[in-house]
This record gives structure tokens, sequence and C-alpha cells, in this order.
């Protein structure tokens, strides 16, 4: 079998269509990204943060920016479900994610690649509406440990607004989605029968299933240097230290995002609207009337960007 460091990325005509195919959700969604200056140069590194709801809304924003800021492909180890899906194990391998195995995390660091890992998993991804932004990383070692046997370091990052796109109607243990869980467990198996499988019911705009549209925020903390704890990856106590400074360096980050979400004027399409339409009022010349018809078709175009 071929090592999961194999990979190649997809060719260039595809990533500047896929790329193109995120536009529509980067105006959308105006993302807002900080910190990409502390990604190292090179590999291997560990990337760690928070899972969202339903965990797709802003993953791909994620790894394309880091492509376009760094000219870094950066791979991902995913859930072993991704890829009992057929049509969407087929994006995920274009991707270059991985099942979420210590054996591929561990091959990926050992070829010198960076690796976004999010430790919280399908339990972040399907939480119920009383866990918003709570990372759920309870016994979760593994990450720590493979890091620290790689010698590698640890970049935290967070992510806010995807949790704002949503109102949940159901939560996944809701007795109304009983058949939905039983019929989980009836094509997925032994996998169906963990209590992270069902997705929340939830409504984004009005009654649909459209998400608001609320600007994302992204945040990169400064490296772990994972150095100090070398030889010590088989120590439980040494990797759950290692586990806890980057759990509280990626709380900080999520609490530091909803502060500038909750101070940003701009977090919506209606405050960026009437951000731009002001500047556009400022520019036109009061004292020459005449330059309005021209102004307005130049401001125009940004009025909605950030």
């Amino acid at each position: 079998m071929a090592s999961p460091a194999d990979w190649t990325p997809p060719p260039a005509p595809l990533i500047r269509a896929a790329d193109l195919a995120l536009e529509p959700w980067r105006a959308w969604t105006s993302p807002v990204f900080h910190g990409l200056e502390n990604l190292p140069e090179s590999g291997p590194a560990l990337l760690v943060g928070n899972h969202t709801v339903y965990g797709i809304v802003d993953a791909p924003l994620i790894f394309f920016e880091i492509h376009r800021r760094r000219g870094v492909w950066v791979r991902s180890v995913a859930d072993h479900a991704h890829w009992m899906v057929p049509g969407w194990r087929t994006v995920m391998d274009l991707g270059g994610s991985v099942d979420g195995t210590r054996d591929n995390c561990r091959a990926l660091l050992n070829a010198g690649q960076m690796v976004v890992v999010f430790p919280g998993g399908a339990r972040e991804a399907t939480r119920g509406r009383d866990r918003l932004y709570r990372l759920q990383w309870e016994g979760r070692l593994g990450f720590a440990r493979l890091a620290v046997e790689a010698g590698c370091p640890i970049v935290p990052f967070g992510t806010v607004g995807a949790e704002e796109m949503f109102t949940t109607v159901l939560d996944p243990d809701s007795p109304l989605l009983a058949p939905g869980r039983a019929l989980g467990r009836l094509l997925l198996g032994e996998r169906g029968a963990r209590d992270d499988v069902m997705v929340p019911v939830t409504r984004g705009i009005g009654p649909t299933p459209i998400p608001r549209p609320e600007r994302l925020y992204f945040g990169f903390g400064k490296p772990i240097d994972t150095a100090p704890w070398r030889g010590t990856h088989d120590d439980d106590l040494a990797v759950t230290e290692v586990r806890d400074l980057a759990r509280k360096a990626v709380e900080e980050i999520i609490d530091g995002l909803r502060a500038e979400q909750a101070a940003d004027p701009c977090r919506t399409p209606l405050g960026r609207i009437g951000r731009n339409l002001s500047r556009a009022a400022r520019a036109v010349p009061r004292a020459v009337p005449s330059a309005l018809p021209r102004a307005l078709p130049r401001a125009l175009p940004g009025l909605i960007g950030r």
C-alpha cells in the first residue's frame, strides 16, 4: 500500500477551478485571517484547532488560504466515516486528506509535511446547542503524542463564526432523531454505534438550511515547541501536559476571535455595505455634484466586500 505521504497535489487547472468555486463562499463569509505568519516555513508541523458545526463550513477556506499566502499544501487527518461515503471519499483523497489513524499521521510528519488535526473530531462537528465553541478533547492525547514523537511544533488555531450561521432545531441526541441513529448503526456498523454520527438539525436564514451570512474569523497562534518533551511520547503525564498547553492556546484564540466578532460592525453583509457606502460617500467630492455618476459605478462592486 502506498504511503499517504506520496500524495500529489491536484493539477493546476483543477486547483484554480476549486479556488474559483470558493469565491461565492468567500463573498458570503468575508473571512478574516490572523497569524498565518506563525506557520513554519516548512514541516513537519501539527496544526491543531477546533472543529465547528458540520466541520466543512470553514475548513476549505483554511486550506486554500494557507496555499494562497504561503504556497504550502497542508494535509489533514479526518474521521474514518468520510471514506465510507462514495464520491465524497474521492473529494477527500483529491484534497490530500487521509484516514485519521496514528500511522497515517505519523507517516505525514515523518515526511516533513504540515498536518491539520481537529482533536475534537466528530464530537465537535456534531455538538449540541449547549456546547458552542467548547473543545471536546477529553481523553484525546494522540496528536500530542505524535508531535512529541516527531519532535515537531504544534501550531494552535481557532475558528469562529460558523456556529452563528445556524440555529439548532434538534440536538443530535433528540428522541426525534432516533430513527436516524438506528439507520446509522445499520449502515456504518460499529462506527454507527458511536454517539457522534448523528448531526444536529439546524436552520439558517429563516426556516431554510441556507447559512446566515456571518463573517468567519481565523486565528493562528505562536508555535508550541515540543523539544522540551523529547523522548517522552510514551509518558501519558508528559503528553497530557503538551495537550493541555495546546488546548489552552486554542481556547485563548477562540476567546479573542469571539471578542473581535462581538465588536465588529462589519460581521454581516449589511454592516459591510453600510461601511462601504459611508466610504464611498466620503470619496465623492461634495463640491462637484457631477462626479457622483462617475464615482458610484466604481464604488458599487466593493460595497459588500471587506
